[in-house]
């Protein structure tokens, strides 16, 4: 490997995962990079490790910077297995070396690999650890999104190391913000938090103001997961502090399966309905689309339309899969809406309404059902409701 050096005596040793299309259920149609970190310095501090397939190549990353036996420390930030699974290999390589974690990160590598690791030195919230010119700052980050989760500062370079905060799943042979496309970069970007962050709103929220408040300047965000964020580390944080806040677009995500064709031709109807009305929309079936892609629309929506025929008197099989995902992750601030197609008897809308009901979410009744095949004076039902949920998103 070309050594990666990304301000001096500061290694990216991490790998690329060019072919992870799933990620733990949602999509990563563009790969994934596992990124770690090298400081030099009077001592040595490898921060985060990698999924263990990767292992070989963590160590021949490292070796060709610096003898593994005289790495110092390694930074645990996380204990998710994409990130620690390498780490007893490499603590073996590293047989000089201290394990550094928070408390709660000591307790997960216990459960995850022996007790063993009951010896790994704990950090707590505001500790330094002086490696020589550079000082290493932590911040504990519970629920970020995992309890164990943490973020490492470099002091002096004002370099934030978040883990998964802040990242992406991009693969890709540049390792900084203003070497990829833009549009990519924050495309990936709102899929990464949508899709694992957004439940967690109120706490990103929090931190972003902690670290603000604790008056950590940030020249560099390096995560866990993609690109580098170099030329301009605050473009990632003021997207953050707005997702976390809810805020959307004048938009209108319309997701629905179809049967024999009927909830397909009510959608597009909807569709036509709203953007008469002047929002922007976006239709998904869900059978032609993964779960994720469709809460990466949602994020910044401020309505949901949901479409599903009928089936044993309830709501589609895709649809019922579709609404545990959202439910779970929990987008803030959206209205809620729900139409479909039955035979001789309904039951899905109605079904659809009570889940979204108990999950909180604010929803807009009635719906809208057709019976069998819709006709011109459905079509026109179909229109109407677009245009009343549209002066509903713009008001």
């Amino acid at each position: 490997m070309t050594k990666t050096e990304l301000a001096k005596d500061f290694y990216w040793v991490g790998v690329l995962d060019w072919n992870l299309r799933d990620f733990h259920g949602h999509s990563t149609n563009r790969g994934t990079t596992y990124n770690a970190y090298l400081i030099l310095d009077d001592k040595v501090a490898l921060v985060d490790t990698v999924k263990r397939d990767f292992f070989g190549e963590l160590l021949r990353n490292v070796s060709e910077i610096v003898d593994p036996e005289k790495i110092d420390y390694i930074i645990v930030n996380h204990v998710e297995m994409d990130h620690s699974s390498s780490l007893p290999l490499m603590a073996k390589a590293c047989k000089n070396a201290q394990i550094v974690a928070s408390e709660r990160g000591k307790d997960a590598l216990i459960e995850h690999f022996g007790p063993e690791y009951s010896k790994v030195r704990t950090v707590k919230n505001g500790e330094e650890l002086k490696l020589g010119s550079r000082t290493l700052k932590f911040m504990e980050a519970p629920m970020l999104h995992w309890p164990d989760s943490m973020f490492t500062y470099i002091a002096e370079d004002h370099f934030l190391l978040p883990n998964d905060a802040f990242g992406q799943h991009l693969a890709t042979g540049e390792r900084f913000d203003d070497q990829v496309d833009q549009h990519v970069l924050m495309e990936e970007a709102a899929k990464y938090y949508a899709n694992i962050l957004m439940p967690l709103g109120p706490l990103v929220a929090k931190k972003i103001q902690e670290v603000v408040a604790a008056g950590l300047v940030c020249c560099m965000i390096a995560p866990s997961h993609g690109i580098i964020w170099r030329s301009d580390p605050s473009k990632i944080i003021k997207a953050y502090a707005s997702w976390a806040a809810g805020e959307a677009n004048k938009k209108i995500t319309i997701v629905y399966d179809t049967m024999w064709g009927s909830t397909d031709k009510m959608a597009r109807a909807i569709a036509e309905g709203a953007i008469e009305a002047g929002v922007e929309v976006k239709v998904l079936k869900l059978r032609a689309s993964n779960n994720s892609e469709v809460i990466t629309e949602i994020l910044d929506s401020k309505a949901v339309l949901v479409g599903s025929p009928t089936l044993n008197n309830g709501m589609f099989p895709t649809i019922s899969s579709f609404l545990t995902y959202a439910t779970g992750l929990k987008p803030k601030d959206k209205l809620w809406s729900f139409f479909g197609s039955f035979g001789w008897g309904g039951g899905a809308v109605r079904a659809m309404a009570e889940v979204a009901r108990k999950a909180g979410f604010e929803v807009h009744e009635p719906g809208l059902e057709v019976k069998y095949v819709p006709d011109e004076g459905d079509f026109e039902k179909c229109r109407a409701f677009g245009k009343q949920i549209a002066v509903q998103v713009t008001s």
